[in-house]
């Protein structure tokens, strides 16, 4: 399993919810160019970014920044919130982001969505689904930066794609963001086991290294860590079976 630290950006500030409550926010006095430059430092080659301004309200705010970021050429970036359209996604691509998340578009415009997946390849684009949990266990999909219930389940919303060369799905459980809790593992167990060929990222919730090793021990490809890395709540030691080579990209 490969480490993925997270930059949410809300007006082109590092900031973090909780449980995709924009009125829950934390705001970090931590540049985002430094930010990259320390998770280098410490051995990841990848990064999440997520422009919640865009999530919200679908138009890219933090473009200038993610392309900033990715002009620096040590970490590989995909980059979601607020990508719902082929021209936006095309001019970050162009622009270096080496991945595009689509969340909402995935949703809203599926037909359109699994055509991105041909032009771009699917080594370009990773869906990301925003579920909450409802009263019988069923995964149900939130959108609009998570501001938005839907009738549609994970596993709905994921039967067009998975015909159309779909490789990388990051799942997010809303009520898991930003807790410090622990990850929905019975979740991605579920995820997992329906879809063994898909490439899992998991988002939300992790609190320490008994949290990256329970993922990776039920066969997660990625965890997405964001206020636990920011907090630096696990030490670099317990990071080290999850980072990549030091000198690799």
């Amino acid at each position: 399993m490969k480490l993925i630290p997270s930059i949410d950006l809300r007006g082109g500030l590092c900031v973090r919810l909780l449980r995709g409550d924009f009125s829950a926010e934390t705001i970090y006095d931590l540049d985002p160019h430094e930010l990259l430059r320390r998770y280098y430092r410490l051995g990841t080659r990848w990064m999440h970014l997520v422009d919640l301004d865009g999530a919200r309200e679908g138009t890219l705010i933090n473009r200038n920044i993610f392309l900033s970021l990715a002009s620096e050429g040590t970490m590989r970036l995909q980059v979601g919130g607020g990508i719902r359209s082929f021209s936006i996604a095309e001019d970050l691509l162009r622009g270096g982001i080496d991945r595009v998340v689509v969340g909402s578009a995935a949703l809203e415009a599926p037909m359109e969505v699994a055509g991105w997946l041909k032009r771009f390849g699917p080594e370009k684009l990773c869906l990301a689904f925003d579920v909450r949990i409802n009263a019988v266990g069923v995964p149900m999909v939130q959108t609009r930066g998570w501001t938005q219930a839907t009738e549609t389940s994970l596993w709905s919303a994921l039967e067009l794609f998975t015909s159309h060369g779909l490789q990388h799905v990051l799942c997010t459980d809303v009520q898991c963001d930003g807790a410090l809790e622990g990850p929905n593992l019975t979740l991605y167990r579920e995820c997992i086991t329906r879809h063994p060929s898909l490439f899992w990222q998991a988002s939300g919730g992790i609190r320490n290294s008994a949290d990256l090793a329970a993922l990776d021990q039920i066969g997660m490809t990625a965890a997405i860590s964001g206020k636990a890395l920011l907090e630096q709540l696990i030490t670099p030691t317990e990071l080290e079976p999850w980072l990549e080579e030091k000198d690799a990209r």
